[in-house]
């Protein structure tokens, strides 16, 4: 119980990937994740998961909170982010063999057995064939395995030779990929080649991925066998208890509570959307001087939000897109949040379609927009659409 709004008490914890206090409406993913650990220790394989939804929704929590389920179970787990700010697809290679050494290092302890060491021996070829070196395993690399120089051949020599030493314990090495659709084709395609192995022979590994809402398309597009090894599962927007929840449970913790009136504006304003209720959460605990907040903290508490989401989430995004790539999106706010068909847009600017190929392709590569079906585009952030429209009309 606090006796007044202290602000460094605040609960609200808006941010990429941070846990809120109460992370509702997620248990059904958690329990898929803790299903997949459960027959993991029984010695049997199960099918994979991919997240799939825009941003702000939560997904990278997930992958976060899957990190410390597989951690829990003393899996072998490395993170990686489809897409590095520097450097393309060599810089996330390395990530990749960089976060196999460091998991190898954890590995490493005394009396591990043959096995393991050998399948240690391989992590190292195969970073090695992905440029990295320097971070010592404990182990010599192992010659002939997973260094033929194709990452395919490599990647498979390399889980294959962990699996066996992993299934003995009944452990898994567990790849948590964040923005999967961003990854070079030839790793996407590894990736998906040796989890579909994983699936036939029973190996302990599995690729966990999230990305925008079209991540299932672009997985079926690089391997066709894709939409088979994976358990999709679409995250949107929470439903209306699970978003109550998410505002109301962190406040609760600390003594203060909403008035119905403030509860609702405050639901209404973030659309139920993860993201936004932790910035709005955050600006109303931030402005209300009693620890019950009113309608009219609510409504000062919108606009601070509002002010802060168009500084951090709208802006930069806003910032990155040339003078052509703004018109484009203009004319996308038009529709809304619902998307475009590319023809319509073409109709609206008075072009040929195929003059606007180029700057579609740039907004999908920079991430503001998506391909959500054929000769359709839409944003990849909840709440562009009005932001776009409320900049044409200052």
């Amino acid at each position: 119980m606090v006796a007044d709004m202290d602000s460094s008490l605040n609960p609200y914890s808006p941010g990429s990937g941070r846990r809120p206090m109460e992370l509702a409406g997620r248990q059904a993913e958690i329990d898929a994740f803790d299903l997949l650990v459960a027959i993991t220790r029984h010695g049997r394989h199960e099918r994979s998961l991919v997240l799939h939804g825009l941003r702000g929704v939560g997904k990278t929590v997930l992958l976060n909170e899957f990190r410390r389920q597989a951690e829990r179970a003393d899996f072998v787990v490395v993170s990686l982010e489809g897409r590095e700010a520097e450097g393309g697809p060599e810089a996330v290679r390395a990530k990749l063999g960089r976060g196999l050494l460091q998991a190898g290092r954890k590995v490493n302890r005394p009396g591990i057995g043959g096995a393991l060491k050998r399948g240690l021996g391989s992590i190292a070829s195969f970073s090695a064939q992905l440029g990295v070196t320097g971070i010592d395993i404990g182990v010599d690399m192992t010659r002939g395995r997973a260094d033929s120089g194709s990452i395919e051949v490599d990647l498979e020599e390399m889980v294959e030779d962990l699996s066996g030493a992993l299934a003995e314990k009944r452990s898994a090495l567990v790849f948590l990929i964040d923005e999967m659709q961003d990854l070079d084709r030839g790793l996407l395609a590894a990736l998906l080649a040796v989890q579909h192995q994983a699936g036939q022979r029973d190996w302990p590994f599995y690729v966990v991925g999230a990305g925008l809402p079209d991540l299932p398309a672009v997985l079926s597009e690089a391997r066709s066998y894709a939409e088979r090894l994976f358990t999709y599962r679409s995250i949107g927007a929470l439903p209306p208890d699970a978003a109550e929840s998410a505002l109301v449970v962190p406040a609760s913790k600390y003594g203060a509570t909403y008035t119905p009136e403030a509860r609702d504006a405050l639901l209404a304003a973030s659309g139920g959307y993860p993201y936004f209720i932790q910035e709005y959460g955050k600006a109303a605990w931030d402005t209300a001087p009693e620890k019950t907040i009113t309608i009219e903290d609510a409504r000062i508490a919108i606009e601070l939000g509002r002010a802060q989401l168009e500084q951090g989430f709208f802006l930069t995004r806003w910032e990155r897109a040339t003078r052509a790539e703004k018109d484009f999106l203009r004319l996308m706010a038009q529709d809304g949040d619902a998307g475009s068909s590319t023809r319509d847009l073409a109709e609206r600017a008075g072009r040929k379609q195929s003059s606007m190929t180029m700057t579609r392709a740039a907004l999908i590569s920079k991430g503001v927009i998506y391909p959500p079906a054929l000769g359709r585009v839409a944003f990849t952030v909840p709440g562009m659409a009005d932001y776009i429209s409320r900049l044409n009309a200052l």
